[in-house]
């Protein structure tokens, strides 16, 4: 039975452990803890079961009884919570606990345990376990440190390594709580009594150490812990006093229960009387607590064993928390909730920091809408006094007024509304909310005071409503579109008057002032229309000022126009006095145009700006109203004046270009042929024309003016390009970007380094330390003592390097610098600046025939050459003096040295040594620290001898014959030497100064290798460049990380990849390629580095690294930092708290002292375990990622919830926040219930929660990324908060900058203080392929050059995602730091940059720091993410952020932010809507005839212009002027070789392809957005794409985005070369139509062309097999759209929902008729007639193809029962149809090409009516007629694929075609020596052989 037993136990417990392993995940590298491991949730969520556990498996080994005793209650605590064992796995865990504890009862050395002694064995073992961990004396240590606040210097002896104290502190918690349970059966006077007297006095004490078990988050409030000596610092220690409870505020009731070992405080105060959740209150205790510290930091550290914070820092706390709260007072005209800041004390204003900090916490959804907040706060605030009195009402106030506010924000996202409203409230008893009936999207700015309950808001909108039209477009920039119709106006009337400015020509330009009225009338027409929806709900002066608006427009536009009507009659009437009108006219212009550039001036103009704020007159107030909307948000844009004054030259200088290049190039070549054309008299058509004659041949002057006037309406945006490149360009020169550009460069500036990180980095503390007392009184100390504090820096970054595995360990040796804190008199470089110049110098002096002086001016000519000589002079002194112990040998090595230098000093070295021996001498030197850097004292004796050869060598070889005679003959020495006492023993170093020196001087004798190519990798190059580069820019100074800005920094992560998972690395592709083999491939120095570093050999293969759990952890941690996954960004971000604890040490800061104590040397050696430094960093840094659904992952045991956890595990100072969803019963009836939870790993490595704060129901109501950040961002922390996507990195050596990055939120950057700091980001992923180094130089591009000029000299810079810094106490109270209002907000990061601006805050953006951000690599990825970005750019378009931000920054700054914004989409899809305006017009003069008799008679077309505008849009088109800034960019940080050798490179690559192709991919998404509606987040992928792409699926991506425009442009085209007149021929042809064809081309063939293995010719074989089965598999119900045809037709047609959008498909789709209306009348079955019935008749064939078509294609299944008599009637019909068309070919003029040209008519017009019959599809389908349409879809489909698949298919079966294709796709790759070839044939054996 016993055998059973044991066997049992092991089943047991390897089914335990295998489970704790698989929750854990793959390679989770986390201690197996038993059966602790297994607890199920439902246990341990309820009690300490899981601790009790834990220490059983502790003290196992200790003690196997004791740890029964644990095991066994544990199993009663379990029995008592789930007898029934109902609870999810309770049952498994029951019965594998009660195996265990059997097994621990059994026999044991003959003998049973004796259960009756178990509380006397607990508690003996737990004196024993105090006494032996010295419990009590670590407890008396820590009542001293509470008491005095300092730490003595016994501590480091007390004191355990913190995880060591935490486990014994869990274990002590544990037997305390089983003894605690187990005491009631004790005997009293024995056992039970000690028990009960140790529970008194541990309950009793202030001193326990239930603190380190206590959860807190960054500082342990509520109770010391000694392992995070946080709470000791001063300006913490006065923080906390600050909030303590006072005298002034009513006494709290006897029975409140303070929670933890803390006085009560404040909040407990809130927490009572409004009934605040105990998290949310712990959470914003500790929020305001280091808000107030670092708050004091920078004023100073407070002293004294009671340290009081300044009045100062609550002010500036005060004001800046509730800035916007007094804002929206102020703008309401309302008293605030005090009377003024002098007559509250500091209490107070903490007191309602602290309310509005606990109202903001709970507010959930509803901290959107800050005004919202805002009004909350206000009235409880009024009655903040009756609270006090502690009204039972209260406790529900605060949960209700959000509850009802969340109400609105439900309707209003559209979202089904479920009662928050906590059930059993008597909501007639609350204090109402009060509004009036305004929609919530009002609440955001204007929150009224009346008091109504909130939840009696009507939901509608309110002055705003986002139809979907392009006429927002106007509304929003109307200034913008104006401005352009009256200068384009003015030049052609100025272009028709031949250049002549007389008066007459000045009447006709007047004519501007009619068309300026009428197009504001029509502006005000567009508010009148598109508020269409609101007015029920709107505001009444909202409503009242648009139908005045209204109506003054019409008025003035209707005099303007009649009095210019008059001033035309006048100036062609004949009287003498005809200007009567006129002198009217310019009057009423006049007063007009005065009256409208005075109120821009007021409401624009900087310096009228405070004048126009500060009137309150009625009368002026009333047309300040009417001018501009009075908004809350919106008010004040406006700049400094010298800021104001750079961006209007910007733009003056550009529209100095832009008009002079309009009117010489674009509208005066078209005057003469525009006057001959209305002069032309043609009635013979080609066509049945039914509009073109009797009106001047109007079309044919549209047809000539409209791609001219298309191009005129975009180009500006080529002129801000090639300006913005300029401007760039200047700037980037004057920051000092690009210096060091090379590595040959950093090597020779590598002296300058040092001094220029002291003037930036370093910090006024770090500056004062001294080195080894020596001084700084000349510049030799200066330098040392530079370049002893940049070592440390420097040496840490060349540690992350090597631990990035981008440099070897030689590299590492080579780079590091010494640390010069030594007595050597100069300073000491890194080796790979001196490597082999020993030996150069050697060579210089065996050459050498000249004297001293020029020898050394030889070496000096390479200062590191001289360097390295004087450090191996030094070093070889000071070696010997420190070896040498014999006298006799020291006085000759100071005679040596005595006589060197006094030669060296006379000048003449040569003479008194011979030079010629120096490599002898010099290879004794060596021999000697060979033998010393061995570390082996043994080796004392072959050193001496070694010694003695230097001694003999010197003497009798190197010096010269005089001295070597005085040498020999010098007597004490000499008998030494006789004696064999000279030399003979020596002292081994031991000092750590000379073993560095002797390492440094061994490896400076004997490395011969040139370090000129160190480091070798890429990367590391470049990050070194940049870092030292960023040394010399401009940036603020450093302060001491004590009073630098705290910063969070802030991730949202959904699902996507945490880290690679073993599996997920070795399975392999359809190529047979694994992860884990193409980045062996891709980087091959770091998988060597990578091998290296863990200790394996460079042929180690994969197989034997999984053998190793460790080593198999490294290599999933290896492989994902190479990819775009979550624990790249996590190691990334936490490298500011390596750099802040780095820079902390270094500072030297002591805990509990207000002052810097120097350390005697500066070094870096163990500052990652100083708990001084940890406890600063995490007073100065918090990371959050708000992983939303990582309770539903760890639910349902998923591998990223185990990864996630692991990446808690070994980064301590990670919090994760997510949403857990909970199911709670009440009175029957199941809801959901949500928490909002912020979790951290405890010292067990799992999950230990700090916060749970419960929310007022599901708050994902918006979209999901806003959402997500807004639930979490309770939990940030500090005055800042960077914002950080999920595939970003970060490098330490940029860590080191954000404490100067952080300082610029206090210089000057205009008239108001930063409110985000834009920062540079670097693309690491352009090296995959030839695409990504596209998308990379594009976005590279964007975010350098772009954003430098959008913030400096525009100041239009908004926020575009990833890593910019937020204030963050401005925008969490502001809204936040993005919007989530579904849909409009797809593009959630840039409306943080809408609602900073318009709040009045200021965007900069800082070039001398970066981040790391992933990029997509293939083309499938990059056309979904530039789908996503111009959807939300279309959704932008309709939002009221745009149209306010449009109307209400002055001129100059709207024209620089539509162009940045929406506009650039706009003049994008102008671009393209230019080839079809243009193709289109020459469509109509090729068929209707016009353009043989133009060129005929007017001999000319306007070509100049033509050409002009044609140029500029191909160069557009194919993306030259998206390449200007790139290449500017270049040129700046390259160098201008290497910028034209990029950019050729490029060229050969097919950017322009690519360019042209993705302008399709943005036009295609921004129209059918806006259209239509659809845009929704598109998700990419983020992994490596070198896999071959299917054919179908490229067909299923970009059919109807850029396949069927591609082939429409080409039918076009087609016409154009069919019917058209040329009058050059194919020449004027092909110039003309040269840009077109080139993006049929592009749109059609680019995803094969960069798509891996495209023309290999098995692939196109397998892709035609796969598409051919896609396009026929009927599909049904649940197919998705990837596996059949019919599944994605129908999916394609899901945007045309409304019947606005069926309106303008069905208008967009006539266009396609025209092509047949024009082909018919050019056959020559037709010859010349040109009657209707000749199309008519085109018809009735049409019907008759549609018929024999439909006798083709009629399905089997359906004409089963008369299967016979279709066949006999298909037969038929095809030998009709062939004999009918010989007949006709035969009989009638029908040529064969007229055929083909039937063809071509009649392909548009079937696309029209199947364009058409999607379009009313439930007509059609009401019809019978859908299954029909469908099958002609299909065969579309089936023609457009075969078009293009046919040409793919002939390319393929030439063998260098897809050898070509793969050279140009991995260019990038090739260069660095890799065999992609035969990573994407999958020829795996080869590339490993």
């Amino acid at each position: 039975m016993a055998r059973v037993s044991e066997n049992w136990e092991r089943l047991v417990r390897a089914t335990l452990t295998r489970e704790q392993l698989r929750n854990a995940g793959p390679g989770h590298g986390r201690t197996a803890s038993g059966i602790a491991g297994a607890v199920p949730p439902s246990l341990a969520q309820t009690t300490n079961i899981d601790l009790i556990l834990q220490a059983a498996d502790e003290i196992q080994a200790e003690d196997p009884n004791v740890a029964r005793i644990l095991c066994e209650q544990a199993y009663t605590m379990a029995q008592n919570l789930d007898p029934s064992s109902d609870g999810r796995g309770v049952l498994q865990f029951k019965t594998g606990l009660m195996s265990v504890i059997k097994q621990k009862l059994a026999k044991k050395d003959g003998a049973r345990i004796d259960r009756n002694r178990d509380i006397e064995n607990l508690w003996e073992f737990y004196q024993r376990y105090k006494q032996r961990h010295r419990v009590d004396d670590i407890q008396r240590e820590e009542q001293r440190l509470q008491e005095s606040g300092t730490f003595s210097s016994t501590l480091d002896e007390l004191r355990l390594r913190a995880s060591e104290m935490k486990k014994v502190v869990a274990t002590l918690r544990a037997l305390v709580d089983v003894m605690e349970s187990l005491s009631d059966d004790a005997d009293p006077g024995g056992v039970g009594g000690l028990i009960k007297e140790e529970l008194r006095k541990i309950k009793s004490s202030s001193t326990t150490l239930t603190g380190e078990l206590t959860p807190y988050n960054i500082v342990p409030l509520e109770a010391p812990s000694l392992t995070n000596p946080i709470r000791i610092f001063p300006e913490v220690k006065g923080a906390i006093s600050s909030i303590r409870y006072t005298e002034q505020f009513p006494r709290l009731p006897s029975g409140f229960k303070v929670s933890g070992q803390r006085d009560a405080d404040m909040f407990d105060l809130l927490e009572y009387v409004f009934g605040f959740q105990k998290d949310n209150v712990r959470n914003q205790r500790e929020n305001v607590v280091l808000m107030i510290a670092n708050a004091q930091c920078r004023l100073g550290m407070p002293t004294g064993t009671d340290p009081k914070i300044d009045e100062k820092a609550i002010n500036e706390v005060f004001l800046k928390v509730l800035d916007n709260y007094i804002r929206w007072c102020r703008y309401l005209r309302m008293r605030l909730a005090w009377n003024s800041l002098e007559a509250i004390n500091r209490d107070r204003k903490l007191f309602l920091v602290s309310l509005y900090f606990l109202i903001w916490g709970e507010a959930a959804n509803v901290r959107f809408l800050p005004e919202c907040l805002c009004y909350i706060f206000h009235h409880v605030s009024l009655y903040v006094a009756l609270f006090f009195f502690g009204d039972s009402l209260c406790g529900s106030l605060i949960w209700y007024f959000v509850a009802s506010a969340r109400i609105i924000y439900c309707k209003r996202s559209g979202s089904k509304y479920i009662s928050f409203i906590e059930p059993g409230q008597n909501n007639d008893q609350l204090i109402q909310l009060s509004s009036t009936n305004l929609a919530l999207y009002d609440l955001v700015e204007y929150v009224p005071v009346d008091i109504v309950w909130l939840g009696d808001i009507d939901t509608g909108k309110s002055s705003f409503v986002e139809h979907r039209t392009f006429l927002h477009l106007f509304r929003s920039f109307h200034r913008l579109w104006i401005f352009l119709a009256l200068m384009l106006q003015a030049l052609t009337i100025i272009a028709f008057k031949d250049g002549d400015l007389d008066l007459d020509t000045l009447k006709t330009v007047l004519s501007i002032g009619p068309s300026f009225a009428i197009m504001n009338f029509v502006k005000s027409i567009l508010d009148v229309l598109l508020t269409f929806g609101a007015y029920s709900t709107a505001r009444g002066m909202a409503v009242s000022r648009l139908i005045i608006r209204f109506f003054w427009g019409g008025l003035t536009s209707t005099a303007i126009t009649y009095l210019y009507l008059k001033v035309l009659q006048e100036r062609n009437s004949r009287n003498a006095d005809n200007s009567f009108y006129f002198r009217i006219y310019i009057l009423v212009l006049g007063v007009y145009a005065g009256l409208r550039l005075f109120l821009a001036l007021l409401l624009k103009f900087p310096a009228c700006h405070t004048l126009s704020d500060m009137s309150d007159q009625s009368f002026f107030q009333f047309f300040k109203w009417i001018y501009q909307e009075r908004y809350f948000v919106g008010r004040g844009l406006y700049e400094k004046m010298s800021d104001y004054c750079r961006y209007v030259i910007f733009w003056l200088v550009i529209f100095g270009c832009k008009f002079t290049f309009a009117y010489f190039l674009q509208i005066r070549p078209l005057v003469s042929p525009t006057r001959i054309i209305r002069r032309l008299r043609i009635n013979d058509y080609s066509w049945h024309d039914l509009i073109s004659k009797n009106n001047n041949n109007v079309l044919t002057i549209v047809s000539l003016w409209a791609p001219v006037v298309a191009i005129y309406l975009m180009d500006i945006h080529i002129w801000y390009t090639l300006m913005s490149a300029i401007v760039g360009g200047v700037i980037g020169a004057r920051a000092r970007l690009g210096e060091i550009r090379s590595i040959q460069m950093l090597h020779k500036r590598f002296e300058s380094f040092p001094g220029a990180f002291v003037k930036n980095l370093a910090s006024p503390q770090a500056k004062r330390l001294p080195i080894s007392g020596q001084s700084s009184q000349d510049s030799q100390d200066t330098n040392k003592l530079n370049a002893a504090m940049f070592a440390p820096v420097w040496n840490e970054i060349i540690i992350s390097l090597r631990e990035e595995d981008f440099i070897s360990n030689r590299e590492m040796d080579l780079l590091s610098i010494p640390s010069n804190t030594g007595s050597l008199r100069l300073v000491q470089w890194p080796l790979f600046l001196l490597s082999s110049k020993i030996l150069m110098a050697i060579d210089l002096a065996l050459d050498c025939k000249d004297t001293q002086t020029d020898l050394w001016g030889r070496i000096c000519k390479d200062e590191y050459m001289a360097y390295a000589v004087q450090e191996c002079y030094y070093s070889i002194e000071k070696i010997l003096y420190s070896i040498i112990v014999d006298h006799e040998g020291r006085l000759w090595v100071e005679r040596i040295f005595r006589e060197i230098n006094a030669s060296i000093s006379e000048g003449s070295l040569v003479i008194t040594l011979s030079l010629k021996k120096l490599p002898l001498a010099l290879s004794r030197f060596t021999a000697l620290t060979g033998l010393l850097i061995r570390n082996d004292p043994e080796l004392a004796k072959g050193a001496a001898k070694a010694v003695y050869e230097v001694y003999d060598v010197v003497t009798h070889d190197l010096v010269s014959s005089d001295l070597r005679e005085a040498l020999d003959t010098w007597n004490i020495v000499a008998r030494a030497r006789d004696e064999g006492r000279l030399f003979s023993r020596i002292r081994w170093p031991d000092d750590p100064e000379i073993k560095e020196l002797v390492k440094r001087l061994h490896l400076l004798l004997t490395v011969k290798d040139s370090a000129a190519n160190v480091p070798k990798n890429l990367e590391a190059r470049r990050r070194l460049q940049f870092f030292t580069n960023s040394l010399f820019m401009k940036m603020p100074s450093a302060k001491p990380v004590s009073e630098t800005l705290p910063f969070c920094v802030f991730t949202p992560y959904y699902s996507e990849t945490v880290l690679y998972s073993t599996s997920e690395l070795q399975k392999e592709n359809e190529d047979g390629i694994s992860i884990l083999f193409y980045l062996q491939k891709i980087f091959p120095d770091e998988w060597d580095n990578f091998l290296e570093r863990i200790g394996r050999g460079a042929s180690t293969g994969d197989d034997e690294l999984q053998k190793n759990s460790s080593d198999t952890l490294e290599l999933r941690f290896w492989a994902s930092y190479r990819g775009q996954t979550l624990a790249r960004t996590v190691r990334g971000m936490m490298y500011y708290r390596r750099a802040l604890m780095l820079q902390s040490f270094l500072e030297s800061r002591s805990l509990g002292v207000d002052n810097y104590s120097p350390n005697s040397f500066i070094t870096s050696q163990g500052y990652e375990l100083s708990r001084e430094s940890r406890a600063q960093a995490d007073l100065k840094f918090t990371y959050v990622v708000s992983c939303q659904i990582y309770g539903q992952q760890k639910q349902r045991k998923a591998p990223e919830a185990a990864d996630i956890a692991l990446l808690l595990q070994r980064n301590e100072a990670l919090r994760v926040a997510f949403i857990h969803a909970d199911e709670s019963t009440t009175e029957g009836k199941t809801t959901k219930v949500f928490y909002s939870k912020l979790v951290k790993a405890d010292i067990n490595g799992k999950d230990q929660e700090i916060y749970s704060i419960k929310l007022p129901g599901d708050p994902k109501l918006g979209e999901g990324k806003p959402e997500n950040q807004n639930h979490a961002i309770i939990f940030t922390r500090g005055d800042a908060v960077q914002t950080i996507d999920m595939n970003q990195d970060n490098y330490l050596e940029e860590a080191m900058k954000m404490r100067n990055l952080l300082e610029e939120f206090h210089a000057n950057h205009g008239l108001r203080p930063p409110t985000i700091l834009g920062v540079r980001e670097h693309v690491f992923t352009g090296s995959v392929s030839s695409l990504a180094w596209f998308m990379s130089n594009q976005e590279t591009s964007f975010v350098t050059l772009g954003q430098r000029v959008l913030a400096t000299p525009l100041k239009v810079r908004m926020h575009y995602g990833h890593p910019d810094v937020f204030d963050r106490i401005f925008h969490i109270t502001r809204g936040g730091i993005s919007k989530a209002s579904r849909v409009i907000n797809i593009s959630e990061d840039i409306y943080s940059g809408f609602n900073s601006t318009l709040r009045l805050g200021n965007i900069t953006h800082h070039e001398y720091i970066q981040v790391g951000k992933g990029r997509d690599v293939g083309l499938n990825q990059i056309a979904l993410f530039e789908g996503k970005v111009a959807g939300g750019n279309g959704e932008q378009v309709l939002s009221r952020d745009v149209y306010r931000l449009g109307q209400l920054f002055d001129f100059f700054r709207m024209l620089s932010f539509f162009y940045t914004t929406v506009g650039f989409y706009v003049c994008t899809m102008m671009t393209v809507l230019t080839v079809y305006i243009f193709l289109y017009g020459r469509a109509y003069l090729a068929f209707s005839g016009l353009d043989e008799h133009i060129s005929r008679e007017a001999r000319i077309l306007g070509n100049t212009a033509l050409d002009a505008a044609l140029n500029a849009q191909f160069l557009v088109q194919i993306g030259v002027f998206t390449a200007v800034p790139m290449i500017m960019g270049f040129i700046l940080e390259l160098g201008l070789l290497k910028a034209i050798f990029s950019f050729i490179t490029m060229q050969l690559q097919l950017c322009s392809v690519f360019f042209t192709f993705s302008l399709g991919t943005r036009t295609h998404y921004f129209g059918r957005t806006i259209l239509h509606g659809g845009a929704k987040y598109r998700a990419t992928g983020r992994g490596f794409v070198v896999r071959h792409i299917k054919f179908a699926e490229n067909y299923r991506l970009y059919s109807r985005s850029h396949f069927v425009k591609a082939l429409e442009i080409a039918l076009l085209l087609i016409v154009y070369i069919a019917y058209a007149y040329a009058q050059g021929g194919a020449v004027t042809y092909i110039l003309i139509t040269l840009s077109s064809w080139f993006l049929v081309i592009s749109w059609l063939f680019a995803p094969y062309i960069f798509n891996p293995s495209g023309f290999e010719w098995q692939k196109t074989v397998e892709d035609f097999d796969d598409w051919t089965s896609w396009l026929l598999y009927r599909g049904g119900v649940g197919v998705k759209g990837d596996n059949s045809w019919e599944s994605w037709w129908d999916e394609e047609q899901m945007h045309i929902q409304t019947m606005r959008g069926r309106i303008l498909e069905t208008i967009l789709s006539l266009r396609f008729f025209v092509f047949q209306y024009g082909v018919v009348y050019k056959l020559h079955l037709t010859g010349k007639d040109t009657s209707l019935a000749v199309y008519g008749f085109s018809w009735v064939v049409l019907v008759v193809v549609v018929l024999i078509f439909k006798i083709f294609t009629y399905s089997p299944k359906k004409s089963a029962d008369f299967q016979l008599v279709m066949r006999f009637s298909q037969g038929v019909a095809a030998i009709g149809l062939v004999a009918a068309v010989c007949l006709v070919v035969a009989f009638t003029n029908l040529t064969i090409p007229d055929l083909f040209a039937s063809i071509l008519a009649f392909i548009p017009t079937g696309w029209a009516m199947l364009s058409l019959a999607i379009t009313w599809r439930r007509i059609v389908w009401s019809l019978g007629l859908w299954d029909s349409v469908r099958e002609f879809a299909r065969m579309y489909d089936a023609g457009m694929g075969m078009i293009i698949f046919v040409p793919i298919a002939l390319l393929s079966w030439f063998p260098f075609i897809s050898t070509f294709q793969s050279r140009l796709l991995f260019n990038q790759a090739f260069s660095r020596g890799l065999e992609i070839s035969l990573i994407l044939a999958g020829n795996k054996a080869n590339v490993e052989a």
